[in-house]
This record gives C-alpha cells, sequence and structure tokens, in this order.
C-alpha cells in the first residue's frame, strides 16, 4: 500500500470519527397557540445527548430578518459549541421583524410569548433539560440581542443568564426602521409603549446579581453607540455584567467570533464559576 492511500484511507477515518461524534441537528415543529400557527425551530443536541442526563439550555436568537435556520447555515461552527460546552442550543424562528415582542397594537405578534412560554414548554417537554432557570440562559444578534436581552428581564423566573451580541438595546432612535413601527405602532402615537419595550427602559426591573449578563458590539457598529450607553447606565446602577467592545461591524464575520465568548460565559454560568 503505497503513502498516498495510507493518507487517503487515514483522512477518512478522521472524518468518518468527527462525524460520529459531532452534534446532532434537528428541526422541530412547534405549535403556537397564542398565534395559532406552526414554527419551526432548529435544536442542536450535543453529540453525548442521553435521555439519562439532563442538559442546560441556551436559546439563540437571529436577527431582523432572518429566520431559524441563520445561525446553522450562517455560522455551521455553532455546532460545535454545543459539543463543546455539552448543552443544547435552541434557534427559534422570530419572524422577519417581529423583535421578541408581544405586540400590544397587533396580536398576531405575539413572539414574547411563543419563545418564552411556548417554545420553552415544547424544548423542556420533548428534550432531557435542567427544567429552571438555572439551567436557561439566551441570547442573540441585533434583533435577537434585543430580544434575549428583553425576554430575559421580563423573565426572570425564566432565564438565569442572558446576552446579546450588536443588540438594538434602544428602540426609540429606530423609530422608522427595522419595521418595528409594525409591532409597536407609529412612536409619536405612544412612544411610552417605544421606551417600555425598550432594554435600556428595563434598567429599573433589574437588581444586582439577579440576572448574570453579557453583552458586547464591534467598535464600527451603527449600534456601538447605544450599547456604550446601556453600559454606562448599568454601571451607575450597580448592575454587575460583562462588556465588551471589539474589531468590527455589523456582520457575521463579528457575530460568528462574538458567539464563542457568549457560550463560554453559559458554560461558566451553568458550572457555576461566574
Amino acid at each position: 500500500m503505497n503513502t498516498l492511500i495510507k493518507k487517503l484511507l487515514t483522512l477518512i477515518l478522521v472524518i468518518a470519527a468527527l462525524q460520529a461524534k459531532a452534534a446532532k441537528v434537528d428541526t422541530v415543529l412547534t405549535h403556537s397557540q397564542v398565534m395559532k400557527k406552526d414554527i419551526k425551530a432548529v435544536v442542536i443536541l450535543p453529540a453525548k445527548y442521553s435521555k439519562k442526563v439532563q442538559y442546560p439550555v441556551v436559546y439563540l436568537l437571529h436577527g431582523f430578518s432572518g429566520n431559524y435556520a441563520d445561525w446553522i447555515t450562517k455560522d455551521a461552527a455553532v455546532q460545535n459549541l454545543a459539543d463543546q460546552y455539552n448543552y443544547l442550543i435552541v434557534c427559534p424562528d422570530g419572524a422577519f421583524a417581529s423583535w421578541y415582542i408581544d405586540s400590544p397594537v397587533n396580536n398576531y405578534w405575539m413572539y414574547d410569548t411563543y419563545v418564552s412560554k411556548e417554545l420553552v414548554a415544547y424544548i423542556d417537554s420533548h428534550f432531557s433539560t435542567i427544567k429552571d432557570r438555572s439551567g436557561r440562559a439566551i441570547t442573540g444578534l441585533s434583533m435577537g440581542g434585543h430580544g434575549a436581552l428583553y425576554l430575559a428581564i421580563k423573565h426572570q423566573d425564566m432565564y438565569g443568564a442572558a446576552g446579546s451580541m450588536s443588540g438594538c438595546v434602544d428602540l426609540k432612535p429606530y423609530a422608522k426602521d427595522f419595521a418595528i413601527n409594525q409591532i409597536l405602532g407609529k412612536y409619536e402615537d405612544d412612544p411610552k409603549s417605544w421606551a417600555d419595550h425598550s432594554v435600556v427602559g428595563m434598567l429599573a426591573q433589574l437588581k444586582p446579581n439577579a440576572l448574570k449578563l453579557t453583552f458586547d458590539c464591534g467598535a464600527d457598529d451603527f449600534f456601538a453607540g447605544i450599547n456604550n450607553d446601556f453600559h454606562q447606565q448599568l454601571l451607575a446602577a450597580k448592575i454587575p455584567h460583562d462588556y465588551t467592545v471589539r474589531p468590527g461591524g455589523h456582520t457575521w464575520d463579528y457575530w460568528s467570533n462574538a458567539v464563542n465568548y457568549q457560550m463560554l460565559f453559559f458554560s461558566r454560568y451553568f458550572n457555576k464559576l461566574n
């Protein structure tokens, strides 16, 4: 057997071994009773998943104009993080522009209730999970960064840790952008609603150490200013948190890097290291 054939056989065996240990990626069909429709979600199971073990879960939200498959198609390496940290990663569908809010103007958009109640209930009933806030974290990018912090602060009984990557943490400056007005109505009609549904408007609901928080933003991102402001507000309120500014903009190159640090943060939380 010549050297080239030996190398090819070795390569084939290595690939087979890696595939055998790879995370399992499923697309599940969930149902939202409140919106009366079926909604897809990606569920990534670690390679060693066993029904005999209860696993933590990280809910990973997509951004504006995205869908449930964004993370696994645009950053396929994210599935390796489920293996690395031995927890489930769930990527919900938040529609084109739901902002993960229960819309006060259109009851067709009820993605707060869907993600934090209906989807969590589905995941906990169909998979072997830690059915407690100590085993749940949530994060996301852009619209999903807003959604993750908004949902975690609003539902501190459901999530123990939360993060955001390039999150739109203040909706008010973007009253005419990103279809937010289809969820909240016109800003001038109800500015209080816009303030109340913005992450920066929820600061009073946070108590020191009640929720483990991490968020980041690229230095060249158009959301950098509002993230810096939120960081300063958290400091003034003495709310412990991790905040990082890295080189980069509002791009998948940035998020594919940032998600690694987010997932490490959550692993440390689940293992009581934070």
